[in-house]
């Protein structure tokens, strides 16, 4: 049994792959989405990650509909205290935005779609500099204080806003930020690494990355005169055309043959190993897609490969 992780300074103990629920309602429906969710819970996965927002980006969506698949799994599998689950707030069509009142709002309506009475872990999911920071956490504490919501975190947000934000909740004795969700994976180091990861490591915060895989990039499907049929393939071919992806997919290779596993597995596994990470993200639209992601918890890189990493994503 793959051995939990803790999240930060949290009572909660995650899989070191966290589920992402952005396919669920978009390129798996629900019938697919259960096959997946039983697969990862199987596998010992306990780490559920969403929006209210996923997927309002498709043709008849409202948002919603990935809280809504994961709440009927709950229901039907009778597993809500063995599953941790985060959702995040800001940018739902009805619920824009992190004012006060939107954000208890949406929380109350993500409860509602989740069939549970209390959220895990609750993200702000892209902040709002125009409102201060005084009234997202006070909002925020009034969530926990009404047992709604256990722990608090921030994902798209500046070092100086996070910052600013951690030192109002220590002032005040308010609800504190414990997790962050930012953009980071082999081939986008500058997205977390420098003062950001600062302030969360002296924060300490757990990061729980998302874009682990580089929408697709880091799992090596896109390969020099090689299509692939996906919503993500344009995002992730541009990466061929650089010397540092081209470099980083070279090394995964070299890697993943050494220890007889795929490059996602290797790439996912580097993520796992950097300062304050706790569980990168990653989606899976069929259940045979999981055995990758879930090896994640297993790989032990040397200290030489993850060097070989670091430098070829340099």
């Amino acid at each position: 049994m793959t051995s939990l992780r803790p999240l930060g300074s949290t009572d909660l103990n995650v899989f070191p792959l966290a589920l992402g629920g952005n396919v669920f309602g978009w390129t798996a429906d629900e019938a697919q989405s259960f096959a997946v969710l039983d697969a990862y819970a199987a596998a010992g996965g306990n780490f559920l990650d969403t929006a209210d927002s996923y997927s309002a980006w498709v043709t008849g969506n409202r948002g919603g509909e990935s809280e809504t698949i994961i709440g009927n799994w709950l229901r039907a599998r009778g597993n809500r205290s063995d599953v941790v689950i985060a959702t995040k707030v800001s940018q739902h069509p009805e619920y824009q935005g992190l004012t006060a009142g939107t954000i208890k709002a949406a929380a109350d309506a993500s409860l509602r779609r989740l069939g549970t009475d209390h959220i895990d872990l609750y993200y702000t999911h892209f902040d709002k500099p125009e409102v201060p920071v005084e009234e997202i956490i006070g909002a925020l504490d009034e969530l926990v204080a009404a047992g709604k919501v256990r722990h608090i975190a921030a994902s798209n947000i500046s070092p100086e806003r996070l910052k600013a934000s951690l030192d109002f909740s220590e002032r005040e004795g308010l609800a504190r930020y414990v997790a962050l969700q930012p953009h980071y994976n082999l081939v986008s180091r500058e997205t977390y690494e420098g003062a950001l990861l600062d302030v969360a490591a002296q924060g300490g915060l757990a990061a729980v990355p998302y874009y682990g895989l580089a929408a697709g990039f880091l799992t090596g499907k896109y390969r020099p005169g090689t299509a692939v049929d996906s919503p993500r393939a344009a995002g992730a071919g541009k990466l061929l055309r650089t010397e540092r992806g081209r470099r980083v997919l070279t090394a995964l290779d070299e890697i993943a043959a050494a220890h007889d596993t795929r490059p996602a597995t290797v790439a996912l596994a580097w993520l796992a190993s950097r300062p304050t990470v706790a569980a990168p993200i990653a989606s899976a639209r069929t259940a045979g897609q999981l055995p990758t992601l879930l090896a994640v918890a297993e790989l032990r890189l040397t200290e030489a490969e993850l060097h070989r990493l670091t430098e070829a994503a340099a």
